[in-house]
Order: structure tokens, then sequence, then C-alpha cells
């Protein structure tokens, strides 16, 4: 009977769970990056996003969120994910998410550089979920939704907010 050398046995071994891991963390990447894929877009630039809803005559919805809010996920994945893959909202509004408190850099609507954070207060948002409609001068269409409400009626405030920002934007 033949047995393996040691170190052969070894190395043999060790290139296998090299292998194995390097293919679990391959897989694990690309859920990740479908993860965000499938998330909304985080607020950098704003004066860009602006420029855009312009030239397409759209609003801008952003949703004021924080870290490990339940309601938050639940109107990001119940109401806010959907449209925003959904090619009919895509031509009517720009979806933007801006976790409140945080320091991350963001260019405000008229160019200046601030953080979400100080965007967040500059605009009052001090709970979350807050969902709040900007045409595409940074002024606010209408107020706010704040929190979760009624969620049996949630997506219906979410239009009438959608439909007023189109309106202003597009002067009807």
């Amino acid at each position: 009977m033949m047995y393996p050398k040691p170190l052969e046995g070894r190395a043999t071994i060790a290139w296998r769970i090299a292998v194995w891991a390097l293919i679990l963390t391959w897989g694990l990447a690309l859920s990740g990056v479908a993860r965000a894929a499938d998330g909304l877009v985080h607020a950098k630039n704003f004066q860009t996003d602006a420029r855009t809803a312009a030239t397409r005559q759209v609003p801008i919805l952003v949703v004021f969120t924080t870290p490990d809010c339940p309601y938050c996920e639940r109107v990001k994945h119940d109401y806010l994910i959907p449209m925003h893959k959904d090619p009919a909202y895509r031509k009517r509004v720009i979806i933007r998410e801006v976790t409140i408190g945080s320091t991350g850099p963001l260019t405000d609507f008229d160019g200046k550089p601030t953080t979400e954070g100080a965007f967040a207060a500059a605009h009052k948002v001090f709970m979350v979920p807050t969902v709040q409609v900007f045409d595409t001068q940074g002024h606010d269409v209408g107020d706010a939704i704040v929190g979760l409400l009624i969620p049996d009626f949630y997506f219906g405030y979410l239009e009438n907010a959608i439909d007023a920002g189109v309106n202003k934007v597009r002067g009807k």
C-alpha cells in the first residue's frame, strides 16, 4: 500500500483549503455587490443630481435614515427600493438616501461641501425615516413624510409627494 508523503498530503490539503476559501470569498463579494445594486443610491452630490433632475424634469426624493433603524429598513425595502428599480419611477423621480448624524461628505444643491448630518440638520430632520421631496433648485416641494405612519397608506403618501414634486418641476 502506498501512502502519500506527509508534506505532499499537507500541501494538497492546504491548496484545497485555499481554493475553497477563494471561492467562498469571491461568492460573498458578489453577493455584496448584488445587495448594493438592490439598494438605494447614497447621496454624494445634490448639485449633480439637480442638473440631472432638471434635464429629466423630475424631482429628487430624499429618504433620511439612520443605521439599525427597523422602520427605515422597512420603508426602503417595502417602498423605495422597488420604486428605484421600477423603470416607470425612474422617469418620475430621482431617489437618494442620506444618513443623519453621518460625517460622510456631501455636496449641497448650491455646490457647497457639507456632510450628510449637516444637510439633515439644515433641513430640520431629526426623526427617521423622513422622506422629503425637493425640486431642481433644492427647495422643499411639500411637507415631509415623518415616520412610517400607516403602512396601508404609505405608498399613497409617497405617490402624492412625488406627484407634487413632478407638478412643481414641470410647472403644472
